[in-house]
């Protein structure tokens, strides 16, 4: 069937409904798999709950389903990728048909880094106003069968929820049932979806009238009342977050103040000033709905995309609360789900321009500090994927080393730990550094390493791990490649044993072999890190059983 399977190249792509009756007879159908994401949300800590100011991101991208709906990925040269997810909480792919299920792509990237993903229900102009009057109008079984789909749609593809996006007027009767509606909706999402979100986007008034409001009122508070949100529309002033702030009392998180990155009509600001619209909403403790921040793929071009990527995030981040990793094991080849070749084993296997989200990999934190260190995704060279983390930065005078921030954890650190790195140095004098890894803990007053022999840990809780030349002989396979790199790179192993301790960061040390009085430039390359817990790791994987295959088509 043609919403399945590409007519071009028979691939199977991701797919949208349009209308209620498409939405009405929707079913699971054994031509679906593709489109059901195989990554279940990760933990994060602290957790979305928390009373903590959100960030929320709303993809819109020219119609969407463009690249990204090729399930097993495409060769598209320069691709539109989101890789900041440390830095953001709600992910929701947009489009303007009536039902925008998420490309499963999206849904796999963000659950590996923590991230809920959820969908559209869009309704608008004249067609929209009859559709809404088709299930709203009239008794609660036709609004409650919507409600039901949509809940069983977002429950089979493993995705979040949704935003219900209404813009067009209501009849007296379909905006009495809405609140209905949109609590009957929330109900069924909760219970199908461990998690899952309804968000409510600020268009209609309680009598009917399509008028964005800019903020949290009287007029819009019935159906923010009714669902787990409110993402308002982009054209506030500080008096609309006030006002907000005020009237939402102790639920002032589940309102996402809209911030158009495109700036269209009178807003504080988008662009490279996004910030300074952030700046507000964190002033007021409010969310944030960034609209549209692909503007800098759009607007600025594909060919330095991630360079301005980079500083787009790099402005925000102050205003960006962070999320820890909180499971074990943690491992990471940097990947973007995209390349101009892949690599395996620091080799170069296949060139040529690839995409697929669902091969990106866990991100890092991307710390910048001007003129000091900045951290990027090196496309020319990677030990396997598309990709490889550069770090590049300065070693003050007189100082021996510099600790990058790769993620931030927050977990009970189990008692003893594998560390493996792979990393190339570049420049003009690689043998002036060494590189390593630093966890830190939080400060508990008991923590400490673990066996008799080692140095008491730095006050503030740094710990170097013990460098491993060979791997213990029970993990001779998983860490087959210490001390054996190869094609430039370099390959380490560590150990750490910890008592008593909580996980806080990872770090990068990159350390020089004499102090001096000049600063000292470098440049590093990481391939992959691991952090494992050893205990699991050395229990015997689950086997796998039962394993069928279908819809094989061979060329």
């Amino acid at each position: 069937p043609a919403r399945y399977f590409d007519i071009n190249t028979t691939e199977p792509v991701s797919f949208f409904l349009s209308g209620l009756e498409e939405l009405l007879a929707w079913k699971p159908d054994g031509n679906d798999d593709f489109n059901i994401s195989t990554v279940p949300l990760a933990k994060r800590q602290p957790p979305l709950h928390s009373k903590r100011p959100r960030t929320l991101v709303c993809h819109d991208m020219r119609g969407g389903y463009i690249a990204d709906r090729f399930i097993q990925g495409s060769d598209t040269r320069n691709p539109y990728v989101f890789y900041h997810w440390r830095y953001i909480d709600i992910f929701v792919y947009f489009s303007h048909h009536t039902v925008t299920i998420p490309p499963v792509c999206w849904t796999n990237a963000a659950h590996k880094n923590g991230v809920p993903v959820l969908g559209t229900f869009i309704t608008e102009w004249t067609d929209g106003e009859k559709l809404c009057e088709a299930f709203l109008a009239g008794g609660e079984e036709a609004f409650r069968a919507v409600s039901e789909q949509l809940a069983h749609i977002a429950q089979h593809y493993r995705f979040d929820g949704w935003l219900i996006n209404m813009e067009n007027t209501l009849s007296a009767a379909a905006v009495g049932n809405l609140p209905h509606f949109l609590r009957h909706l929330t109900a069924e999402v909760h219970g199908a979806v461990p998690g899952g979100l309804v968000i409510w986007y600020d268009s209609i008034l309680r009598n009917g009238t399509l008028r964005w409001q800019n903020e949290l009122n009287e007029e819009n508070r019935v159906f923010f009342d009714a669902c787990d949100g409110l993402f308002t529309n982009y054209n506030w002033k500080e008096a609309h977050l006030e006002r907000t702030r005020e009237l939402a009392g102790p639920r002032q998180t589940d309102v996402y103040i809209g911030v158009d990155v495109f700036a269209r009509g009178e807003v504080i600001g988008g662009g490279f000033d996004t910030d300074k619209s952030l700046h507000l909403i964190r002033q007021h403790g409010l969310s944030a709905a960034i609209f549209a921040p692909g503007w800098v793929y759009e607007h600025l071009g594909e060919e330095n995309f991630l360079q301005n990527e980079n500083k787009f995030w790099g402005l925000l981040a102050k205003y960006l609360p962070t999320h820890s990793i909180c499971t074990l094991p943690l491992a990471t080849s940097f990947s973007l789900g995209m390349g101009t070749s892949r690599f395996l084993d620091g080799k170069e296997e296949e060139a040529g321009p690839w995409y697929d989200l669902s091969a990106q990999e866990i991100q890092p934190l991307y710390p910048e500090r001007k003129g000091r260190l900045s951290t990027s995704c090196c496309l020319q060279d990677a030990w396997f994927g598309g990709s490889s983390l550069r770090v590049q930065g300065t070693i003050p005078p007189g100082e021996e080393q510099v600790a990058v921030g790769l993620f931030s954890l927050q977990m009970p650190a189990p008692p003893k730990l594998f560390l493996t790195l792979l990393y190339k140095l570049e420049g003009p004098h690689p043998d002036e550094f060494t590189v390593s890894l630093e966890i830190t803990t939080w400060d508990s007053g008991i923590c400490h390493e673990g066996n008799i022999t080692s140095l008491p840990a730095e006050p503030n809780g740094r710990h170097h791990p013990r460098f491993l030349p060979t791997p213990p002989p029970s993990l001779a396979k998983l860490l087959a490649a210490c001390n054996r790199g190869s094609n430039g790179w370099t390959s380490r192993c560590y150990e750490l044993d910890l008592q008593d301790c909580s996980l806080r960061d990872l770090s990068l040390l990159v350390s020089r072999h004499q102090t001096s009085p000049q600063e000292t430039s470098f440049t590093c390359l990481l391939g992959e890190v691991r952090v494992l817990d050893a205990a699991s790791v050395a229990a015997s994987p689950p086997q796998v059983q039962s394993l069928a295959a279908s819809q094989l088509w061979w060329q």
